[in-house]
């Protein structure tokens, strides 16, 4: 081959190539991300919306329903799923094919959601809709104690959203930071309903006083040039009193001025304090309480290296926390990323070390033996050159990859090699025995690499979830393979015309007598085995129908086998931590929920191997959405190399953990194990959609999922098929009497507003606090909602000015519904 020659007689060229292709890679090698698994992730869009004091039907039909319309269909959308709970949350998680570019995507979802806007409860427009791009890929969570309780959990709270949660965000590596258990502060007015229907003074009226007073003034300049020149020497801003700063402030707000000239403020009728602008879930710390900070990968970033950069920011910030603040990562799943990858980096030299050794053996001469292993770093490193370009990264898979690409890289060198010291025995030149050896073997070295391509490219082409993540692992072997064929074509050839001696025989020294009595002992051996095996193959050989009859009972056998062996994805790996998804019955509050998880956890906890836990109460882990009755745990193992020796698996604390609670009658308790895949579900195993396409109703949903579900554990292969969907929440249902209402002159818009005000947490504007922005709140104060008997105490106004009991114009019965309506691609579902 004219390629092989023109190189055989260029050695220094054909080392040049080499080592540039080597450095290109070990330069890619450091760029290279690195991670468990190839990112295969879809990307995903959130949309997250409020309607305070809505249940669930409401939100889904309400908010959800118009905006799912103008997002269905954009383009790349693979499917679209959403949440509404009872606390009038939203959110609705649109997923994309694999490579969508995710700031596109998001400006997509932007645009049709900016189409529904205006279709939206005026509440959920004053509350604003944000759209933003998320990862699912938790990279560690940060937890803010103050060991001590020195610190209360809003000012943590309050702490960690302008002092640690933007910092992080700024890392590289990371694409989202959430704080879980946060008391955001808002400015919070709780209202007396029966002072203000004292004082003549309606719902409406006390947040219409502060909207009106609580604003943002642009008061303009003096002295701002016309179209004539005054001569003016200054020019000055004029500043006036607009947003209110304080609760004395807000307290003041005049919201009537009487003909005697009395004025009511709002101090007359509410109380106001810098609050929270939520209650209703708790985090803790292995028992202690804890403002949860879960920073999300960035996809396609190196995990490890940004999982450092989190705990060293972690560090220098906690050089200024505040006295009784301190900062704890317990659950950090890049610990298990590292340990598989280094696992792996183990294999790969113990690989390389083996092939080298076999090399040595065989070949039995060291500068025969230096050629084929000077092509294993050259084609691996070299490899890292095409994978950086592709996107792709350093994990199990294309290390997996370069693993059985030792054997394949060094076969075509070893071929080059025995060719030539083939020639060299026939009398030839070490130049002479190249050029021959490589006119000989260059036809049958690029077929094997070509055979080999065969084998592996075509597993770029499978679609879906499972063509995404082995498709790094073809391309890594076969990028390997092909640099291997060059380097056999150019640096091997060269090389060996350049150390390769003739057969003279002689001239030995010592070490050379000792090496040549030791290979021909190993040569002995070998060759009675291979004499062995020829007598075998002989044998066998007169006697066909044996064989066949054999070599079909093999066939069979690994049929049956291959029918019989379990089928999955990817294996099950202990990865140091599970969770415990807490149920209780529907409608429980979130006060009872933590006792119900405190004593799971005084359980759990004290079981060897556990080594401590992250616990949100007030949050259901399956659907990650909030509900008081719901809460999770996530446990957190010891090392695992600590709980080899001593046989604690995964399997067997997950047990442990079940034995340890399975008599706390309070609640439903299921322990799963951690998704396979970290950024896919939230445990492990599959999720199935129940949908209903025909509208028959939640209570028949509800019916044939549970049909479903029954049937599926009954089915061998599946265990533990479960869903959390239920329509017995119980709620008042409040039956506006409209015939009634109209006679009374109270118009039905008023009876709602009160309402909202007083139960739900009206929205009324913003504040300024430490440089951002935080919400103001109208609601009734807790000892006036507690009761129905307190939902008909409540007032407003009739058109003839006299203040109405709700309990006039309506009545209140008991209601069961379900607190979380989820809905796939438009279609109420259950999710199992």
């Amino acid at each position: 081959m004219r390629l092989s020659r023109f190189f055989i007689t260029r050695p220094i060229f054909a080392s040049v190539i080499a080592i540039i292709i080597t450095i290109i890679g070990a330069i890619a090698y450091f760029a290279l991300p690195v991670s468990q698994y190839p990112d295969i992730v879809p990307p995903t869009v959130t949309v997250t919306a409020a309607y305070p004091g809505a249940s669930a039907e409401t939100v889904a039909e309400t908010v959800a329903a118009p905006i799912e319309q103008e997002i269905n269909g954009v383009d790349g959308m693979l499917y679209m799923s959403s949440q509404s709970t009872g606390d009038g949350l939203l959110t609705i998680t649109v997923t994309f094919k694999q490579g969508t570019d995710l700031d596109a995507a998001q400006v997509l979802v932007q645009n049709r959601v900016a189409v529904a806007i205006p279709r939206l409860p005026e509440q959920t427009q004053r509350a604003g809709v944000v759209t933003r791009k998320t990862s699912p890929d938790f990279l560690l969570i940060v937890n803010l104690i103050s060991p001590d309780h020195s610190l209360d959990r809003g000012y943590i709270s309050n702490y960690a959203l302008t002092q640690v949660r933007d910092r992080l965000a700024r890392l590289d590596g990371v694409g989202d930071v959430r704080l879980f258990g946060s008391r955001d502060y808002a400015m919070r007015v709780w209202i007396d309903p029966n002072r203000a229907a004292a004082l003549d003074l309606t719902a409406g009226e006390i947040v219409a006083a502060l909207r009106a007073q609580n604003v943002q003034v642009a008061a303009g300049t003096l002295g701002q040039p016309g179209s004539s020149n005054t001569g003016q020497a200054f020019q000055l801003n004029v500043e006036t009193q607009g947003r209110l700063k304080d609760p004395a402030q807000f307290a003041n707000v005049i919201i009537r001025t009487d003909p005697d000239g009395r004025q009511v403020r709002v101090s007359d009728v509410a109380r106001v304090e810098l609050g929270a602008a939520d209650y209703n879930s708790n985090t803790y710390l292995s028992g202690d309480p804890t403002v949860i900070t879960a920073v999300f990968q960035r996809p396609g970033s190196n995990a490890l290296a940004a999982a450092r950069a989190v705990e060293h920011e972690m560090q220098v910030m906690s050089k200024g926390f505040p006295k009784g603040l301190e900062y704890r990562v317990i659950y950090n799943p890049t610990e298990f990323i590292a340990q598989s990858i280094d696992a792996v980096y183990h294999t790969l030299g113990e690989a390389i070390l083996l092939v080298v050794l076999v090399v040595i053996v065989f070949l039995q001469k060291w500068r025969a033996a230096v050629i084929p292993v000077v092509a294993i770093p050259v084609s691996l490193i070299g490899t890292m050159a095409i994978l950086l370009p592709l996107g792709y990264s350093l994990n199990n898979l294309s290390l997996f990859g370069l693993v059985l690409a030792i054997g394949i890289v060094v076969d075509d060198a070893i071929v080059v090699v025995e060719n030539v010291e083939r020639n060299l025995s026939h009398g030839m030149t070490p130049l002479e025995a190249a050029r021959t050896s490589m006119d000989e073997v260059s036809g049958a070295l690029v077929a094997i690499v070509l055979v080999l391509l065969a084998v592996f490219l075509p597993t770029l082409f499978l679609n879906g979830l499972s063509g995404a993540f082995y498709k790094q692992f073809a391309v890594t072997i076969s990028a390997a393979t092909a640099i291997s064929l060059l380097v056999s074509l150019t640096l091997s050839p060269a090389l060996a015309a350049l150390l390769l001696k003739g057969h003279e025989g002689g001239n030995e020294g010592p070490v050379g007598r000792v090496v040549t009595r030791a290979a021909d002992a190993f040569n002995r051996g070998f060759e009675r085995l291979s004499n062995g095996y020829s007598r075998l193959t002989r044998t066998l050989v007169m006697r066909p129908k044996r064989m066949m009859v054999a070599y079909a009972g093999l066939i069979a056998a690994t049929v049956a086998m291959l029918w019989a062996t379990p089928v999955g994805f990817i294996p099950a790996q202990d990865q140091a931590h599970f969770l415990t998804v807490i149920q209780l019955p529907p409608g429980s509050s979130t006060a009872r929920t933590d006792a119900v998880m405190k004593k799971v956890a005084a359980r759990v906890l004290k079981i060897p191997g556990i080594k401590g836990s992250v616990m949100l109460s007030g949050f259901d882990g399956p659907s990650e959405t909030r509900a008081a009755s719901s809460a999770a745990a996530y446990w957190v193992l010891d090392d695992f190399k600590t709980r080899a020796a001593k046989g604690e698996t995964l399997a067997k604390l997950m047990d442990d953990a079940r034995k340890a609670t399975s008599d706390i009658s309070e609640a439903r308790l299921m322990v799963v194990a951690p998704p396979l895949i970290r950024g896919i579900g939230s445990a492990g195993g599959y999720r199935l959609m129940i949908e209903d396409r025909d509208g028959a109703g939640y209570a028949e949903l509800e019916k044939q999922a549970n049909a479903v579900i029954a049937k599926a554990n009954q089915t061998k292969g599946l265990q533990a098929v479960y869903t959390f969907f239920e329509t017995a929440t119980p709620r008042v249902f409040a039956d506006i009497d409209r015939a009634k209402a109209d006679m009374i002159g109270v118009p039905p818009s008023r009876v709602f507003e009160t309402l909202q005000v007083y139960l739900g947490s009206a929205f009324v504007n913003d504040f300024n606090l430490l440089g951002r922005t935080f919400h103001v709140t109208a609601q009734a104060d807790a000892p006036y909602r507690r009761t129905i008997a307190d939902i008909a105490n409540l007032q407003t106004r009739s058109n003839s000015g006299e203040m109405v009991p709700l309990g006039s114009v309506a009545t209140f019965r008991d209601k069961t519904g379900p607190y979380r309506v989820t809905r796939y691609n438009l279609a109420p579902a259950v999710a199992a």
